[in-house]
C-alpha cells in the first residue's frame, strides 16, 4: 500500500484566509508538528488524537509546537482514557524541557504525570517512525529554535524531503536530489529580507534548478485559492503545487498523486 500525506493546515503562522498552521500526517498515525489548532486540524479531518503514535517536532516557534498540551490533554481525557498508547516524540534534544515546561505552563499539575507514564522522547538525529526511517538535519531559520528538517523514507524506498521552517540553505540542496518529493515553505512575500523563509523567487529558483523533481509548498503567507481577501497566491513554476488544506497526496513510486 502507498503512503499517504495528508494536509492538516499550510498557512504561515498568522493563518491566512482559508488556511490554518502548517502541520502534517503521514500515514494517519505521524504527526509533523503539532500547532495551536491541532485538535481542530485533526477533528476536522476526522483523525482521533489517540491514533496519532509519533510527533516530529521542526523547531521551537509556538505556531508548530502550542498544540502539544492540547494534543496530551484530550488523549488522557478523550480518546485514549485507558492509557493503551505512548506517544513517540521526536525532537531535537534541547527541546525536552522545553516541550514539559510549555505542558506545565498550559495545565499546571496535570500534565507531568501524562508525560511521564505516555510519553516517549526520542532525541537521536537518525530513527523509525511507525515505517518510516528519518535523518533529522539541521536547517536555516531562528536559531534560538533549533530549526530542523527530516529526510524521510518509507519501506517502499519514498523520500520525502520535509524542510521545516527554512531559507534557502545548502542543507536543504544537499538533499534535494535525493528526494522524490520536496516539501517547502513559503512563509513571506516578496519586498524585504527575510534570510529564515523561503519567498516566491526562492521557491521558483529551487524548482528550475531541480526540475525533474515535485515540489510541494505550505507554511504559506497567500490566502487560499478559494478567497478574496489576503495576499493571493504567487504564479511559480510548472513543477510546485501550493497545497491546501485538508488535501490528500498518495506517495509512491510514480511520485504523488492527489487523492
Amino acid at each position: 500500500m502507498a503512503s499517504k500525506l495528508r494536509v492538516l493546515g499550510s498557512g504561515n503562522a498568522f493563518c491566512p484566509p482559508g488556511r490554518l498552521h502548517s502541520c502534517m500526517l503521514l500515514d494517519d498515525r505521524i504527526l509533523i508538528d503539532a500547532p495551536p489548532t491541532i485538535l481542530h486540524q485533526l477533528q476536522k479531518n476526522g483523525i482521533s488524537s489517540s491514533q496519532i503514535t509519533d510527533l516530529l517536532i521542526t523547531h521551537w516557534h509556538g505556531d508548530h509546537v502550542f498544540g502539544l498540551p492540547f494534543l496530551l490533554l484530550d488523549r488522557r481525557f478523550i480518546s485514549d482514557r485507558e492509557g493503551h498508547s505512548k506517544l513517540r516524540i521526536h525532537l531535537h534534544s534541547n527541546g525536552v524541557e522545553r516541550m514539559k515546561e510549555i505542558c506545565s505552563l498550559a495545565f499546571p499539575n496535570t500534565l507531568e504525570q501524562v508525560i511521564e507514564e505516555r510519553v516517549e522522547w526520542v532525541v537521536e538525529n537518525n530513527g523509525h517512525a511507525n515505517g518510516w526511517d528519518y535523518e533529522r538535519f539541521p536547517v536555516k531559520h531562528t536559531p534560538e529554535t533549533d530549526p530542523h528538517g527530516y529526510l524521510l523514507r518509507d519501506k517502499k524506498g519514498f523520500v520525502l524531503l520535509h524542510t521545516g521552517d527554512s531559507g534557502p540553505c545548502e542543507s536543504i540542496d544537499q538533499r534535494t536530489p535525493i528526494s522524490d518529493v520536496i516539501l517547502l515553505e513559503m512563509g513571506v512575500p516578496e519586498g524585504d529580507d527575510f534570510p529564515y523563509h523561503h519567498t516566491p523567487k526562492d521557491i521558483v529558483d529551487a524548482a528550475k534548478l531541480h526540475n525533474e523533481k515535485q515540489f510541494l509548498i505550505t507554511h504559506s503567507y497567500a490566502s487560499g485559492k478559494e478567497e478574496k481577501i489576503g495576499f493571493n497566491m504567487p504564479k511559480l513554476a510548472r513543477n510546485t503545487i501550493q497545497i491546501e488544506d485538508g488535501e490528500i497526496y498518495k506517495l509512491d513510486a510514480t511520485g504523488i498523486t492527489i487523492l
